[in-house]
């Protein structure tokens, strides 16, 4: 085997995300992005794919923050370089949340977030089918809940009139 073949082999493959704050620039994201990339070089390692997934929300609040700034990077790198990589995240202020998962083989081609944006953005799927699961509802404009046939209104006593 060559020397770069056997270095491949001695380095594994990590998918790492980190969020910067909600009030951090595009541009200062991709900055961010890129002294990343040169750590992960210095080390001996590679980062394969970059995407940015844009401003999103968050589940709860971070740090004060509602909404972060999302990015993948699939790494090729020893686990020294990845030590490095989270030492620098996290001295700096502002990634507020990251995480790196040691993967078997990265996923080819755009991760599930952004293929998850492309199906957003088709219009072209138009009013729905039938529903063969589920039987037909029938005429649904009723009006109010009180006009059933089935059931008759009961009157209200007193002192149910006097509590509303």
């Amino acid at each position: 085997m060559r020397s770069a073949e056997l270095e491949r082999l001695n380095m594994a493959l990590y998918e790492h995300i980190f969020l910067a704050r909600q009030d951090v620039t595009a541009p200062q994201v991709e900055t961010l992005t890129e002294q990343l990339k040169t750590v992960i070089a210095a080390q001996g390692g590679s980062v394969s794919k970059v995407e940015a997934w844009g401003l999103k929300s968050l589940a709860y609040r971070i740090k004060k923050n509602r909404k972060a700034h999302f990015t993948l990077l699939n790494i090729t790198a020893p686990s020294a370089a990845i030590k490095e990589l989270e030492r620098q995240l996290s001295l700096n202020e502002d990634v507020i949340r990251f995480i790196t998962i040691r993967v078997e083989e990265h996923e080819a081609g755009p991760s599930a977030m952004l293929r998850k944006r492309d199906d957003a953005d088709r219009d072209e799927r138009g009013p729905r089918g039938p529903r063969g699961d589920r039987p037909d509802r029938g005429d649904r404009d009723r009006g109010d809940r009180g006009d059933r046939p089935d059931r008759p209104r009961r009157p209200r006593d007193d002192a149910q009139a006097g509590a509303i």
